[in-house]
């Protein structure tokens, strides 16, 4: 009995697989079938009105993700420039442009020799 239990559950379950997979395929078909219908409709329609038929293109520049991070780190590192007040740090507020900012409790540090920043 537990061998025809066991039997009959692994053929819903692949059944259910089956069914799940052949849902998201049919989506998916649905889907580019939607879009290709849209495209066909817009350049139809251009051709009508007698408008160049234009692609669709993503309009982003990658240069922009990247000038938005730098200008976010300008951004929160600048506050670190003005906390750092003690008068035994002035080496390091003049590279702190460079480094980002100063860490709290660096003057603390004891166990490593500094060096020249290039």
């Amino acid at each position: 009995m537990n061998e025809f239990v066991a039997g009959v559950l692994r053929l819903v379950l692949r059944v259910v697989v089956i069914a799940m997979g052949l849902v998201l395929f049919a989506s998916l078909l649905v889907a580019a079938l939607v879009l290709a219908l849209v495209w066909t409709l817009r350049a139809g329609w251009a051709r009508l009105t007698g408008k160049p038929i234009t692609p669709w293109a993503m309009r982003m520049d990658p240069r922009t993700g990247f000038s938005t991070v730098f200008r976010s780190t300008e951004r929160w590192s600048s506050g670190r420039r003005g906390a750092a007040s003690a008068p035994e740090n002035t080496q390091d507020e003049a590279a702190a442009p460079h480094r980002g900012g100063i860490l709290p409790g660096a003057a603390e540090v004891t166990d490593v020799e500094a060096r020249e920043v290039r």
